[in-house]
């Protein structure tokens, strides 16, 4: 991995150029100079916070940051991202079964079964079909060139929840074959090998990627593997049309250590995942006018094996098919118009190996349609040589086969100068029930049929903040939100619902919440990151939501020696996904934690431009503290490892 990137000069156009870039594609092409390059330090947190030209904001997570975070899956990758929190169990592997495998964003993500937060990759939904929400195990780090964290409802990029993350994978940027790996070992047996190749001849490019990751855990049954393989190829017809196809592949396992609080069990749980994307793409580009089409086709399992008493084994199958079709041009000088088409088919089934006496039994479960054509609309507006505004709006229209159809209105304004861009933006969020709606309802057969009296959750989202540069090696983000969830669904036995037993849409609450994220280049070698999320929701019992959470991040060199560390401060906070359940109550809660990492590498040239050896340490400061009570993560531990490339 490249210890330095190389980046242009930042001038008093920077922040101009690249909200324009976004605006309007022809822009960059036409306007673009290149000025003399100089070498600073990669940012050690996030690449940036993107504002794009519908006002909204994203945080994006590239290769450089994966790689000086030693990150080797989503959790890791993101659990130092301002604004969003992370739970699980063990080193390696995320146990979806339960609360070992969650990510949540602002106070987002936090129900179960079901979920606010979808997760995509290259644009083509990826989770748990059956029950609604993101198995991480199924989103390998490994392989992909950024992660994007959408912080809210952005119907202009995706749809059906109230934030996202998409996860891009690699491309090749230059002519010519190039390849990477990495191999790693460390405490509780820990061992990680990744590599990846990518190429262009001609007008063929593709990628090959693939990853292993296994550990037995700081304590017994921590256990976990995972393993992936993914490939893409695109061809260049013309000047204008691509084709391609590209594919992945997931299989791994996770064991549940339990509760230190309770005797061990004689055969601890495990979830393991397996699961599959293939996909088919015809892109265009026609001077600013670009767009393209993507069908897909995914299937997978999460199966929670040896649950506790008699519940036995769950397996638990999913498939989603689907496309995505979007368009973005301009008609007029400073307008860029986005539309497109969304459509999911999502179905599945469930298979209850309970132990005798508890029946076996089984559930097709219905098959649910999501179709959302959209369209937005943004227009750059010259003011004077120094100051643009740009307005935007669009409108995202939901058809579901089951319920009823919803819209999603959003809106922006941006006011954009040399160094400083203000901004704010409004949008509706909807999320519709999943399948897990009738596989509850076949589990529960007092709640009959009533699950087909629901409607989307919705969430009103308003955002406002600022990207300020005041000089070249300082940037500053600042942005203030309140989110409102209503008709949030949940199902419930009288007295805690009106007779009879039922499913409804019930309740209101607000988050609000900031968030200041400052980045600083030191010199030409080092840079520094610290953010602060604050959350205030206005009931108590949210989790996974910190009133306070920090997080800090240095980077630089000392002559060959390459640096990164990383600190993350939470406050105490509530442990447990919030139940669909009414009545149910959540008491269990985490005290607040500091933990620092640190990754320390020295150049290997004879390895190539991505050769080193280096040494990554997790909790640094030996702190005692955990996700869930009963379930400590490690102490002070790390991994040795070489890297090379070609």
């Amino acid at each position: 991995m490249k210890t330095r990137k190389m980046i242009r000069r930042k001038n008093t156009a920077t922040a101009l150029s690249a909200v324009l870039t976004i605006i309007c594609p022809g822009f960059a092409m036409a306007h673009e100079t290149e000025l003399t390059p100089i070498v600073v330090t990669a940012n050690p947190i996030i690449d940036r916070i993107r504002i794009d030209g519908f006002s909204s904001t994203s945080a994006v997570v590239t290769e450089s940051q994966l790689h000086d975070q030693n990150a080797f899956d989503l959790a890791t990758a993101l659990r130092r991202t301002p604004g969003v929190q992370i739970s699980r169990y063990n080193p390696v592997g995320a146990f979806g079964g339960d609360q070992g495998g969650g990510v949540y964003i602002r106070g987002m993500g936090v129900s179960r079964p079901g979920s606010e937060i979808k997760t995509y990759i290259d644009g083509v939904p990826f989770y748990m079909g059956v029950w609604n929400h993101p198995l991480l195990d199924l989103l390998p780090v490994n392989g992909m060139q950024a992660i994007t964290v959408y912080k809210s409802p952005q119907p202009q990029i995706n749809g059906n929840n109230f934030a996202s993350i998409n996860l891009e994978t690699k491309r090749a940027t230059e002519e010519g074959l190039h390849a990477s790996g990495r191999i790693s070992g460390g405490y509780f047996s820990t061992f990680i090998e990744q590599a990846d190749l990518v190429g262009s001849y001609g007008n063929v490019d593709f990628m090959l990627a693939q990853g292993h990751a296994q550990s037995n855990g700081h304590r017994p049954n921590a256990n976990g593997e995972l393993n992936n393989v993914m490939g893409r190829i695109g061809v260049r017809l013309n000047a204008n049309w691509s084709v391609g196809t590209s594919f992945l592949y997931v299989n791994n396992q996770a064991g549940d250590p339990g509760d230190n609080r309770l005797p061990v069990p004689a055969v601890a749980p495990q979830y393991n995942t397996q699961a599959g994307i293939v996909s088919v793409f015809v892109s265009h580009r026609h001077g600013n006018w670009r767009g393209g089409l993507r069908v897909y086709h995914n299937r997978g399992e999460g199966n929670w094996l040896h649950q506790s008493g008699l519940e036995g084994d769950q397996f638990n199958n999913f498939q989603m098919t689907g496309m995505r079709w979007k368009e973005e041009f301009s008609l007029w000088r400073g307008s860029a118009i986005v539309a497109g088409l969304d459509s999911d088919w999502v179905s599945g089934d469930v298979r209850f190996n309970r132990l005798p006496p508890a029946p076996r039994d089984s559930f097709d479960t219905p098959t649910f349609r999501v179709t959302s054509p959209y369209v937005a609309l943004s227009q750059k507006i010259d003011l004077n040589e120094n100051w643009s505004l740009v307005p935007s709006v669009g409108i995202r229209v939901y058809d579901h086969s089951m319920f009823r159809t919803r819209t999603s209105p959003h809106a922006g304004l941006s006011l954009v100068s040399e160094k400083l861009t203000l901004f704010g933006n409004v949008s509706r969020g909807i999320n519709y029930p999943g399948l897990e709606a009738p596989v509850l309802s076949f589990l529960i057969p007092p709640l009959g049929q009533t699950w087909k009296q629901l409607s989307a959750e919705e969430l009103n989202h308003a955002e406002i903040g600022l990207k300020l540069t005041p000089i070249d090696a300082t940037q500053i983000d600042v942005s203030l939100f309140i989110d409102q969830v209503k008709n949030r669904f949940i199902f419930g036995f009288p007295p805690n619902v009106p007779p009879p037993p039922q499913f409804l849409n019930l309740g209101t609450y607000s988050i609000r919440g900031a968030e200041i994220a400052i980045t600083q280049n030191i010199g030409r070698h080092w840079t520094i990151f610290g953010g602060l999320t604050l959350l205030d929701p206005t009931i108590d019992n949210l989790p996974y939501t910190p009133a306070r959470a920090v997080t800090a991040g240095l980077n630089g060199q000392f002559g060959m020696i390459r640096v990164t560390i990383d600190t993350q401060y939470q406050s105490s906070v509530l442990a447990l996904s919030r139940s669909r359940s009414a009545g149910a109550g959540n008491t269990e809660r985490v005290d607040s934690f500091v933990i620092m990492n640190a990754r320390v590498s020295h150049p290997l040239p004879f390895l190539g431009t991505k050769g080193e050896i280096f040494v990554a340490m997790e909790n640094l400061l030996d702190a005692n503290y955990a996700y869930r009570p009963g379930y400590p993560m490690p102490g002070r531990w790390g991994q040795i490892g070489i890297a090379a490339s070609f």
